[in-house]
């Protein structure tokens, strides 16, 4: 009788992993890439940081407190993640009002209105990112230029992102994306940063690499950056081929705009992203089908931010469609 058995309710399978230390490991895995970005763009990009992620704990902690009457939450992490991810959105020097504006977004409207951590549908820092996008185009289009005006809040000289001048140049008949892309810095640069943009999508090299922790500390699976990468690198592969004069190459588009870090962190998100190993799958290759298919053909130049929203749309269909097997069966 030495052996007894336990019978309890779930869960049965423990682990160390916390809610809150999975999203500080999501906030340091970020850290590389927020702290190049200040390097690159200087104070506005520290400006930027700084108040999207006071505003949205504070948010977080005034609405709990004082609106829906609840214990706070602030303490699991997961506001100061969708602080730093609502900043490496938005383009540095980005006006502090509209940084508030895009902080209620996210906490107020996507997170707390849907239930708070684990109820809400779609990623509260990419709904932020879409409305102030929507909202205030010009603003959220003017993108500082690598090491320039590194101190200036305001008026620093801006630029178009990689994707932006392609999208704009190629509007004129007769051009050649090979001429075009040697105005562009070179895939060295791109790959460590060294280009404008985003705060978060200047460094496709950091951003990898934080992705490559979260897997090796199983915060994240490999089955949604695995599958959006190698759908944007086929579906780009064969536009490549079929005509090299008007669709970049392979490797432009993984290591440019904001692919790295919507697939590593934010279409990984545990809440809006399928339970399946295959929902996974199917769910990064949405992604990345739709992201290509905004960049060739949509007014914007970027199309990761809504291929995920669209997507995180979907999940529950694919979670009832790609069910997990019970235990047993």
């Amino acid at each position: 009788m030495g052996n007894n058995i336990i019978v309890s309710g779930s869960p049965h399978v423990q682990t160390e992993q916390t809610t809150k230390s999975m999203m500080y490991h999501v906030v340091i895995a970020l850290m590389p890439a927020l702290l190049l970005s200040f390097y690159v763009f200087g104070l506005g990009a520290i400006i930027v940081s700084i108040v999207s992620i006071v505003f949205c704990i504070g948010f977080e902690y005034l609405i709990q407190k004082f609106i829906l009457k609840v214990p706070t939450t602030i303490s699991d992490g997961s506001a100061l993640l969708t602080g730093v991810l609502l900043a490496l959105n938005l383009p540095a020097g980005f006006p502090v009002w509209m940084i508030i504006i895009g902080a209620l977004i996210a906490i107020g409207v996507a997170k707390l209105s849907f239930g708070g951590l684990g109820n809400n549908i779609f990623n509260p820092a990419l709904v932020a990112r879409v409305f102030l996008l929507i909202s205030f185009p010009v603003q959220m289009t003017k993108w500082p230029e690598a090491f320039a005006d590194r101190m200036k809040l305001a008026d620093a000289t801006t630029g178009a992102t990689p994707l932006g001048f392609l999208k704009e140049a190629l509007r004129g008949e007769g051009s050649d994306i090979r001429e075009l892309m040697k105005s562009l810095p070179d895939y060295t640069d791109m790959f460590i940063g060294f280009i404008g943009g985003s705060i978060g999508e200047i460094s496709a090299v950091l951003l990898l690499l934080g992705g490559l922790y979260l897997i090796w500390k199983k915060i994240i699976t490999w089955h949604i950056p695995v599958s959006v990468l190698l759908t944007v690198a086929a579906f780009s592969a064969v536009m490549w081929l079929v005509d090299p004069t008007q669709y970049a190459d392979p490797l432009f588009h993984l290591i440019t705009g904001g692919l790295m870090l919507g697939a590593f962190y934010m279409a990984t998100d545990l809440v809006t992203s399928p339970m399946s190993p295959k929902g996974q799958i199917l769910f990064g290759i949405g992604i990345g089908l739709l992201t290509m298919l905004i960049r060739y053909f949509g007014a914007y130049p970027e199309g990761v931010s809504f291929a995920i929203l669209i997507m995180n749309a979907f999940v529950p269909l694919i979670d009832r469609f790609l069910k997990v097997k019970k235990f047993g069966v």
